[in-house]
């Protein structure tokens, strides 16, 4: 993933701070994603899900709303309708490059500005919620007690989050008559709806009316044990794996077909997190897996570990190779099962560094079908001539070099 700063005008005419999180393999889709109340573009949530979806393919805008962050302007000049506004303008940028969004992503408030804008954004095919309010008033609820002095003096500072934030009465009358459930109803885009039931800012029953309220297609998913801001991890994580699975069905996600004759590409492998060992491999234009440790060795074990490719690279081939032969042949094979185990324990020898031994595969081929004693023997033949084995009897030569 790269990701490059730049800026677009607001609804004031102030600068506004964005940053855009761009697919190192094929560009598929483009989405826009809106931060909560008071937050950035750069909060925890914000910065895993568009990395995380960029791994899968989709391009992401993330910005500051106007006085917030990086962005110029003053927060106590906003309200609700200029969010709104904000995130047109940001579409607008994202078509002015030729990357209209086709998804939009908006985490609580900014959900519910996105359900708005989605109206009137015609080339939208899919609207994600994430701990969004069902009424934007909601938001009043994290200040009331300061509601008197915003009344009496036209707006009053309050602490949000532990950062002082000046809201004025306007803002309260702003989000006290914006009517999302009116707008749900004649949404046309698909939605999903993802929201945790122990939210202790915006309550699960605010998922419910926002699904009621909207047609279908739509989809709720629970995100069991997140706390509203999304902050562990793992729960960023599959957010964006939801959200690139669900919106695969609505919007055209199919990457280009690569020129006739080009060969395999890079396999590529990128950290999905530093802090662990999570690694997206992405293979030429059209695979995505994912490379990990087992749990005991510091891993999430959400992939097969580097020795586990190693062991499936000889094991598949195997099981092509003796299938190829003996399609030609015209032999009865009626299915082909290959094992195979490796001695050793990736994450051990990437600590000790060990090389002073020679390495061991041991496998098992299972040929079905009514094959006689020849036929069999000539297969397990034909298994020592697979590629990958020959490769890895042989002695192989790792030219490394570092680039920008």
């Amino acid at each position: 993933m790269t990701t490059e700063k730049f800026t677009f005008t607001g609804h004031a005419g102030h600068a506004l701070a964005a940053r855009l999180d761009v697919p190192e393999g094929p560009h598929l889709a483009t989405a826009l994603f809106a931060h909560c109340f008071t937050c950035s573009k750069d909060i925890i949530a914000a910065r895993r899900i568009a990395a995380r979806l960029a791994a899968l393919g989709i391009a992401v805008l993330r910005f500051d709303f106007t006085g917030l962050g990086h962005s110029e302007g003053e927060f106590e000049n906003t309200h609700f309708s200029s969010n709104v506004d904000d995130i047109l303008l940001a579409a607008q940028a994202l078509s002015d490059r030729d990357m209209p969004p086709s998804l939009l992503i908006g985490h609580s408030l900014g959900g519910a500005a996105i359900l708005k804008a989605a109206s009137r954004l015609p080339g939208t095919k899919g609207v994600v919620t994430i701990g969004a309010p069902a009424d934007p008033a909601h938001v009043i609820e994290t200040f009331r007690e300061a509601l008197p002095r915003i009344r009496a003096e036209g707006s009053a500072e309050v602490r949000l989050g532990g950062r002082p934030f000046r809201v004025s009465d306007a803002f309260l009358e702003d989000v006290k008559s914006s009517d999302l459930e009116t707008i749900l109803g004649k949404l046309k885009p698909a939605l999903l709806v993802l929201h945790a039931p122990r939210d202790e800012v915006v309550s699960i029953d605010n998922a419910a009316r926002i699904f009621m309220a909207a047609k279908h297609p739509k989809s709720f998913v629970t995100l069991d044990d997140a706390d509203h801001l999304i902050t562990r991890a793992e729960d960023a994580e599959y957010v964006a794996e939801v959200i690139a699975a669900w919106a695969a069905k609505y919007i055209e996600l199919t990457p280009p077909a690569p020129p006739p004759g080009a060969p395999e590409g890079i396999v590529r492998a990128s950290e999905a997190d530093p802090r662990g060992f999570l690694q997206d491999i992405q293979s030429g234009p059209n695979h995505h897996m994912y490379a990990d440790e087992p749990l005991a060795y510091g891993g999430t074990n959400k992939g097969l570990s580097p020795y586990g490719f190693l062991s499936a690279g000889l094991a598949a081939c195997t099981s092509m190779t003796i299938r190829m032969y003996a399609r030609r042949k015209g032999w009865p094979l009626d299915h082909v099962r290959v094992d195979v185990s490796h001695d050793k324990v990736h994450a051990q020898d990437a600590e000790t560094g060990t090389r002073d031994r020679v390495d061991q595969f041991q496998r098992e081929i299972c040929l079905e079908g009514a094959l006689d004693a020849d036929q069999r023997a000539r297969l397990l033949e034909i298994a020592d001539r697979c590629p990958v084995h020959r490769t890895l009897e042989g002695s192989s030569k790792v030219v490394t070099r570092l680039v920008d």
